[in-house]
């Protein structure tokens, strides 16, 4: 379930299980950059973030590579945004448990905020929300599995959202262009959680959904580390900059489960070099959302970028990733035809409750009991 349980680890800490990160322009306010994390699969009502985990969104400039084979070239600079939790306490003689969110800017100023404020907080430039909202992920988890056990196609034409009435810990971040690098409009933006300390070390990292659940997890087609569980050296990993010594193994993994892919139609629309490298393999282990900050919001941008890079165009929207777009499809579009096709429906279309235009726009968190949505509203 896009990056949900993506491990031992994750399975181990919940606290600290990034489940999703989204980042888009504004739909709001032209001029603003959206970042959305969400954690803690299942969580409930009274759910609270942990006081130990950091939550950092890391974005660095990226260009398309000159020379190689289709990806992107990122650049040196970064621009760190880390939000820390208090320790939650009881205040005014009550059993209500308030906890603070602050969130430090690379220029040395934070915003701080009350968890579950629906208004959320804003200073220096950016907004804030962090509490309990519903999960925008969505996802038909026994189809994919049965995808890979039989070996065939097994969508259905109405498909099971594994995520229908979950709720995530969402923390959301808006922020000026301003506080962007002036040279050049497209970002790279991955998600970590880490564990605070002296040394904080990562927990986990998530750019692309289903990464390391999908194109990574499952080993039956791997010749080569068929028993490794790889997610774990993959979250060590810096998303940025990937242990050469562990290349190999990525890449003999991504090559096995893309090639399955390719041929569940009976044809192949992505060609094996000589070397037995899948053409998306290097692209997809550059594992970040990337996003053009000079276009505006589009709700079904997902991959546009990364497909325009591979078919030599240029891109026509912002890319990114957002909270109601069905990226699965489009990711099982892309893997399977190349988008020469028809589209791959796992029929599963909506979330729970689609999010909404405004801030914060993470849905409020389903309440246990009440009737799930029938229709669309919102956005």
């Amino acid at each position: 379930m896009s990056d949900h349980f993506s491990g031992p680890r994750a399975l181990a800490d919940p606290a600290a299980d990034i489940c999703d990160i989204y980042v888009f322009p504004s739909p709001e306010q032209a001029g603003r950059l959206v970042l959305v994390m969400d954690l803690f699969p299942y969580a409930s009502s009274n759910t609270l973030f942990s006081d130990a985990v950091i939550c950092r969104f890391r974005i660095r400039p990226v260009t398309v590579a000159a020379t190689g084979p289709r990806a992107f070239a990122v650049g040196d600079q970064e621009l760190v945004f880390d939000c820390t939790f208090d320790v939650p306490t009881k205040q005014g003689g009550g059993e209500t448990l308030i906890q603070r969110a602050t969130c430090a800017k690379p220029n040395g100023k934070s915003c701080s905020v009350v968890v579950n404020n629906e208004d959320g907080g804003s200073d220096d430039g950016m907004r804030l929300y962090a509490g309990v909202r519903s999960d925008p992920f969505i996802l038909d988890g026994s189809a994919i599995e049965q995808v890979f056990v039989t070996q065939r196609p097994a969508f259905r034409e109405k498909g099971i959202n594994n995520l229908l009435g979950a709720n995530i810990l969402g923390l959301v971040i808006e922020i000026d262009h301003d506080n962007l690098p002036a040279n050049g409009s497209l970002f790279a933006v991955v998600g970590e959680t880490l564990r605070s300390g002296k040394i904080p070390r990562r927990i986990e990292r998530v750019g692309r959904p289903e990464i390391k659940n999908i194109t990574l997890a499952w080993n039956r087609f791997d010749k080569i580390n068929p028993n490794l569980e790889i997610r774990e050296i993959y979250n060590d990993d810096d998303a940025f900059e990937l242990n050469h010594t562990h290349l190999e193994a990525y890449r003999a993994r991504c090559n096995a489960n893309l090639a399955f892919f390719d041929g569940l139609d009976g044809k192949t629309d992505w060609p094996l070099d000589g070397n037995g490298n899948h053409p998306l393999t290097e692209l997809l282990l550059h594992d970040f959302l990337v996003v053009d900050v000079s276009k505006p919001f589009a709700p079904d941008s997902y991959l546009e970028i990364e497909q325009a890079m591979l078919e030599g165009r240029a891109h026509t929207t912002c890319g990114g990733r957002s909270l109601n777009e069905d990226v699965m499809d489009k990711y099982y579009t892309m893997l399977i035809n190349a988008g020469h096709g028809p589209r791959i429906r796992d029929g599963v279309d909506q979330p729970t409750t689609l999010a909404s235009s405004a801030f914060p726009y993470l849905a409020p968190a389903h309440v246990p009991g009440k009737p799930l949505p029938t229709k669309k509203t919102g956005n």
